[in-house]
């Protein structure tokens, strides 16, 4: 008997993926050495993880052409900068009832899929910002042209960054990229988030696992009222003087905080003429991410990269105070890097596991230095903080610390 046909497209730099059965549908992979089991969320769709060298991939069967489609949009999204799961390749394969195909995706590594959020007890403080992640991914990708079709919690996954979270989207099967999106497409896509999270949140209450009296007729509303006050924030005019430099630059700076990169600035008269409509255009949100890493190459989510980049802010402050002199932020960065980041991360290394990143931990410290200093009544340092740490939660690992 031949063997059915199949093909693969792959990008570099990723396995050939040639050791795995592609003459039989994913249902039938059971008990391969590649396979391993991770937390994942419910999909309409068979779905297997593999491991090369430590290194895990999603495989996701679908019919016809699809896997390309969606492959071809994660692709798009990816060069928008968009947080989704990075796309590896598709693969066309043969089935018993006829043509399938295979998305392959890079696993989200530290990642964890709702239902942990809300069934491990050492997780439930992250629920509430639960909200505010799934309602921050749906208006970057409104913002970027981006309807989702398919909103739910099933479909995204979750890291934590230094106390809240951020979410990724993990599929793209009904989503489609459009210059930009009219407030009828934006509503529906609200419309589609609600019903899936009130269905999602249903089954969960259904099994007990959620706490008595739990509002699950209120979270999607909750989390559209959270998009639409971020939409009115980020995409809102305001009116300003001609000469009022200050505002224009505080505008800015305030869209940075929320993690937005600007793109372009809009000035244009008014009715009368006698002052400018200020309108801003974001671009990602990437701002603290991207500063963090060219001053010290580090990877980090938003919000700890936020944080990292206030500390190296201080150390500016603190040098230049030293010296007598104007430090650069890049030598600032580079003695923070090397003389506070890296020995303090090193001691920490052996309570990292698969869902807490390196900048996790760090933060983590942080907040605990912060904890500690509040007790003291001053700061205690880095040092006294990490061993501090160590001695609490270095038994029972990062999972088991607060917030």
């Amino acid at each position: 008997m031949s063997r059915p046909e199949f093909a693969l497209f792959l990008r570099p730099g990723h396995p050939d993926f040639l050791d795995l059965p592609w003459d039989r549908p994913l249902e039938e992979w059971r008990g391969h050495s590649r396979l391993v089991e991770v937390p994942r969320g419910i999909s309409r769709h068979p779905v297997l993880f593999v491991n090369y060298d430590g290194v895990l991939y999603a495989l996701k069967e679908l019919p016809g052409g699809l896997a390309k489609k969606e492959y071809d949009l994660l692709r798009q999204m990816e060069e928008l900068r968009l947080p989704a799961v990075p796309p590896v390749g598709h693969a066309r394969t043969g089935g018993a009832e006829g043509d399938a195909s295979v998305l392959l995706s890079r696993y989200l590594d530290y990642s964890l899929p709702y239902e942990t959020l809300f069934t491990s007890s050492t997780l439930s403080s992250y629920r509430a910002y639960l909200l505010d992640a799934l309602a921050g991914l749906l208006l970057q990708l409104h913002l970027a042209g981006v309807f989702w079709g398919d909103c739910s919690l099933a479909n995204t996954l979750f890291r934590r960054d230094a106390g809240a979270l951020q979410a990724y989207l993990v599929d793209a099967e009904t989503s489609a990229i459009h210059p930009s999106l009219s407030d009828g497409q934006r509503a529906y896509d609200l419309e589609i988030m609600e019903e899936n999270v009130y269905g999602a949140l249903a089954d969960i209450a259904a099994l007990g696992a959620l706490p008595p009296n739990f509002p699950v007729s209120e979270i999607g509303r909750d989390i559209r009222a959270r998009y639409e006050s971020l939409w009115q924030e980020i995409t809102g005019e305001e009116v300003v003087a001609p000469d009022d430099h200050y505002r224009i630059q505080a505008r800015i700076r305030a869209l940075n905080a929320l993690g937005f990169s600007v793109d372009e600035v809009e000035l244009r008269p008014t009715e009368t003429g006698e002052q400018l409509r200020l309108r801003a255009f974001v671009a990602d949100r990437n701002f603290h991410r991207d500063l963090l890493h060219s001053l010290t190459g580090l990877e980090a989510e938003e919000l700890q990269a936020r944080l990292m980049v206030n500390e190296i802010q201080e150390r500016k402050a603190t040098l230049t105070r030293t010296h007598n002199r104007s430090t650069p932020l890049s030598v600032a960065a580079h003695s923070w890097l090397t003389e506070v980041y890296l020995p303090m991360i090193e001691p920490l290394k052996p309570l990292m596991d698969s869902q807490t990143h390196p900048a996790q931990l760090y933060c983590q410290l942080l907040e605990h230095k912060w904890y500690l200093s509040e007790q003291a009544q001053h700061d205690v340092g880095h040092r006294t903080a990490l061993e501090d740490y160590l001695k609490r939660f270095g038994a029972e690992g990062a999972g088991g610390e607060e917030g």
